[in-house]
């Protein structure tokens, strides 16, 4: 299985999209803090923190007895790069294009 591939399989479910949303709102979360805000047992927030881990998209650092859980936006950035920005490219140049053309012509 590709990078790609593990970022895509973790995005493709929506608590782990959520658990994403969460950690961006606020940084450094305990597996505690993290389970409070969904509607599943505290095993099943581990296993998809882990599937997060795996793709790169959360990392780990302990302070003390803590175990605190941090958003690494750079695979989701790399997946914009590769997957979506070479495919808006061109409407976004067309659309500059368009906006000098008419300026011009006011």
């Amino acid at each position: 299985m590709t990078d790609d591939d593990r970022v895509f399989k973790a995005l493709a479910d929506p608590s782990r999209r959520l658990l994403l949303d969460l950690l961006f709102a606020r940084d450094g979360r305990t597996l505690t803090e993290l389970e409070s805000e969904l509607e599943m047992t505290r095993f099943g927030v581990a296993k998809h923190l882990r599937v997060l881990e795996e793709a790169g998209l959360v990392v780990t650092r302990r302070s003390g007895r803590e175990k605190l859980h941090h958003l690494n936006a750079v695979p989701i950035r790399q997946i914009h790069d590769r997957w979506i920005d070479k495919y808006t490219e061109k409407h976004v140049t067309t659309l500059i294009d368009l906006k000098r053309t008419l300026e011009e012509e006011s």
